[in-house]
């Protein structure tokens, strides 16, 4: 498939053309998931972040075309019960500010919908360009985006969206188009990933071809009050997963500024978070290169965590498969990668499997069902 990037020359907070380079990784796959095509049909291009010497914003350039990067479901946000507890807590989230019926944008499977609807149920419809639903979901489902030509003839009084406005590339041009479409005093409701502690904690799927901007708490607020929205409610969802942020359409809501030092902040927690990933990478094949020949190793997580370990040099000459825990994936080939997929059931009865697992918020959890359910003698590399 031959396609142009698009250019982002501009930071997406103030429109500046201050762009500073900041870190290269080439040659990177351009989809999260598991396919079954040929490994010579998969699309690598060089993933460049920069920064904005005035904002201090993170952000990719260039960006990949939506048709390109979004050709097939990936799969995230269904898989554990991180997720679920995720979906519910969201939930009785948006249950405190009382909408009468809400469009949700990106929704996918409608899951949010389903928890919401246990407790309360309401009219709830899904604006959702490749929709997916799951068990038991009743919303109704429109296929397409959301934008300044999107119309409907129900009634809405709350937006929803949940993990999407880290996907926007023009927040300014979405904000617009969200405000325009509301009345004064009606709601958006949203959920997020709390970036600033992914970064910190060196977590790989912070930033990538779909997360093309380091949206923090200091840009999401400003860009919020900016466009006339009064932040009324804000919840953390665990201390290192999610944001939530309810905002009500005010006019006459006085803009928070940036505060400052923030180029300086963000410039060196991402080349801190790139020195980890240099430093892992050397220890982690050090262990490889030493580990009896008669030893299983395997590597956990067919999405982007095991993506950016191979793309920085991670040996895997030595690792029997990649484990995940969705159905979807396994028997499948990691985009972008030449491994294949087993479910974790696989390592069972093997003594004193390997395992590298760096899956950021969602390490514990893999960790647990593991050693509990499927092979206690499990030795992991975290």
């Amino acid at each position: 498939m031959s396609f142009k990037t698009i250019q982002r020359n501009q930071d997406v907070i103030y429109n500046h053309e201050d762009l500073e380079f900041l870190y290269k990784f080439e040659n990177y796959p351009v989809f999260m998931g598991c396919m079954n095509q040929p490994a010579k049909d998969d699309i690598l291009v060089d993933m460049q972040w920069e920064i904005s010497k005035n904002s201090g914003i993170i952000q990719l350039n260039p960006l990949i075309p939506l048709d390109v990067l979004y050709s097939e479901s990936h799969g995230s946000g269904n898989i554990g019960n991180m997720w679920i507890n995720h979906h519910k807590q969201f939930a009785k989230f948006i249950q405190k500010h009382n909408p009468r019926s809400v469009l949700e944008i990106g929704g996918l499977h409608g899951i949010l919908s389903r928890e919401y609807k246990k407790e309360k149920p309401i009219d709830w419809t899904i604006l959702e360009p490749d929709p997916s639903p799951a068990e038991n979901v009743d919303a109704t489902f429109i296929k397409g985006f959301f934008d300044d030509k999107f119309s409907f003839d129900g009634e809405i009084d709350t937006i929803v969206h949940s993990h999407v406005f880290e996907h926007i590339y023009d927040h300014n041009e979405f904000l617009i188009n969200i405000y325009n479409y509301l009345d004064e005093g009606q709601k958006l409701i949203f959920s997020l990933p709390n970036m600033e502690e992914m970064l910190k904690r060196k977590y790989t799927n912070c930033l990538n071809f779909e997360h093309t901007v380091f949206i923090t708490e200091p840009y999401i607020e400003y860009l919020l009050s900016k466009h006339g929205f009064n932040q009324i409610d804000k919840q953390y969802f665990q201390d290192d997963h999610s944001i939530f942020y309810a905002y009500e359409k005010d006019s006459n809501v006085n803009i928070i500024d940036l505060p400052n030092g923030l180029y300086e902040h963000n410039k060196n927690l991402y080349l801190e978070y790139v020195d980890y990933h240099n430093q892992l990478i050397k220890d982690l094949n050090s262990k490889i290169i030493n580990t009896n020949e008669t030893e299983h190793i395997f590597l956990f997580g067919a999405h982007v965590f095991a993506q950016n370990l191979i793309e920085c040099g991670l040996n895997t000459d030595r690792i029997d498969y990649l484990l995940d825990n969705d159905i979807n994936k396994q028997g499948k080939r990691l985009y972008g990668t030449n491994m294949m997929v087993e479910s974790p059931r696989c390592i069972e009865g093997i003594e004193n499997p390997i395992i590298i697992l760096k899956a950021g918020v969602y390490n514990d959890e893999i960790k647990k069902d593991i050693l509990e359910n499927i092979n206690p003698k499990a030795i992991f590399w975290e």
